[in-house]
C-alpha cells in the first residue's frame, strides 16, 4: 500500500470518529449535568479528549508520510510514535484529572443521585464507542498504523469507562450514592493503563526494538531458501515506526566471483522487501565461507 492510499484510509477513519465523538461528549456531559452524575460527565470530558487525541493522529499521519530529505535520509516516518506518545500523554492526563474529581467528591460526601438520563447516555455511548474502536481497530491494521491502533485504544477504553459509568450510575440509583464516583475511580485506572500500553509500545518504536519472534522466524526462513547462501552469520531486524529495517550477514562460496556474490545478495535483498510489506529496507553484507 503506497502513502497516498495509507493516508487516505487513516484521514477517512479519523474524521468520522472526530464527528461522533464530539456529538457524543456533548450528549454525556449534558446528560451528566441534568442527570446529576459525575462519572457521566468524566465519561463525557473523555471523550472530548478523544476529538483532541484523533486530530494528532491525522496530524502524526500526515507528517509521517513526508519523503526523505537531506536532514532525514531515513524518511519521517517516526512521527506517527510521537504522536502516539503525545496521545499516551493526554489519556493520561485525562485519566488523573477524573480519578481525582472522583477522590474529592468522595471525602468532601457531596453524592447526588443520578437521574435516569445519565443511564442512557451511558448505553449509548458503550454500544458507540465499541462500534468505533472495532472500525478504527480494522483501518489501523490495514494501514499498520501505530497512532491508529492507539486511538482505537483509545475508543475501546471510553467503552469501558461507560460500562463503569453505568455500574455507578445504577448503583446509586438504588440507594449506593458512593458508587458514581467509584465508577469514575474505576474509568481512572483503565484509561491509566491503557495509556502506560500505548506509551511502551510507542517507545518501542523509537528505540530500534526488535521485530517479533514470528517476523524473525520468517525472514530467516526466506533467506536459507535462497540458492547459494550457505549460512546466516548474523540478522538484526529494529522497528522503524510503522515500518521495519532489516540488516543481515550471509556467508556464500568463496570461490564465487564478486558478481555471483552480489546476484546472491540481491536475491535476498529483494526476497524480503517484496515478502515482508514492512520491511522499509534490507541491506545484505556477504561474507565468504
Amino acid at each position: 500500500m503506497n502513502s497516498v492510499e495509507r493516508l487516505k484510509i487513516g484521514n477517512r477513519i479519523s474524521k468520522l470518529t472526530i464527528v461522533l465523538n464530539f456529538l457524543l461528549a456533548a450528549i454525556k456531559i449534558i446528560a451528566g449535568v441534568f442527570g446529576r452524575s459525575s462519572a457521566v460527565i468524566s465519561d463525557g470530558i473523555h471523550s472530548l479528549s478523544d476529538v483532541m487525541s484523533t486530530f494528532c493522529v491525522i496530524l502524526g499521519l500526515k507528517l509521517s508520510q513526508k519523503p526523505e530529505d537531506i536532514d532525514h535520509p531515513y524518511g519521517h516516518e517516526k512521527f506517527e510514535p510521537i504522536i502516539t506518545k503525545v496521545l499516551a500523554f493526554i489519556l493520561g492526563t485525562t485519566a488523573m484529572l477524573i480519578g481525582y474529581n472522583a477522590v474529592k467528591i468522595i471525602l468532601l460526601g457531596q453524592y447526588n443521585i443520578p437521574g435516569k438520563i445519565a443511564i442512557y447516555a451511558a448505553v449509548l455511548s458503550i454500544i458507540t464507542k465499541e462500534w468505533m474502536y472495532r472500525y478504527t481497530i480494522k483501518g489501523a491494521k490495514i494501514i499498520e498504523s501505530s497512532a491508529l491502533t492507539a486511538d482505537a485504544w483509545h475508543h475501546r477504553s471510553d467503552a469501558f469507562s461507560s460500562i463503569g459509568t453505568l455500574v455507578g450510575v445504577l448503583g446509586a440509583r438504588i440507594g449506593y450514592p458512593v458508587l458514581d464516583s467509584v465508577a469514575s475511580i474505576v474509568i481512572c485506572i483503565i484509561i491509566l493503563k491503557v495509556a502506560v500500553d500505548i506509551y511502551i509500545k510507542a517507545a518501542n518504536q523509537l528505540m530500534d526494538h526488535s521485530a517479533d519472534k514470528g517476523t524473525i522466524e520468517t525472514i530467516t526462513k526466506d533467506i536459507t531458501e535462497i540458492d547459494g547462501v550457505i549460512k546466516i552469520d548474523d540478522l538484526k531486524t529494529r522497528i522503524h515506526a510503522s515500518r521495519l529495517y532489516v540488516d543481515v550477514e550471509i556467508s556464500v562460496s568463496k570461490e564465487l566471483s564478486l558478481t555471483q556474490a552480489h546476484d546472491i545478495a540481491e536475491n535476498v535483498h529483494f526476497k524480503i522487501e517484496n515478502n515482508n510489506t514492512r520491511v522499509k529496507h534490507c541491506m545484505v553484507h556477504v561474507n565468504p565461507y
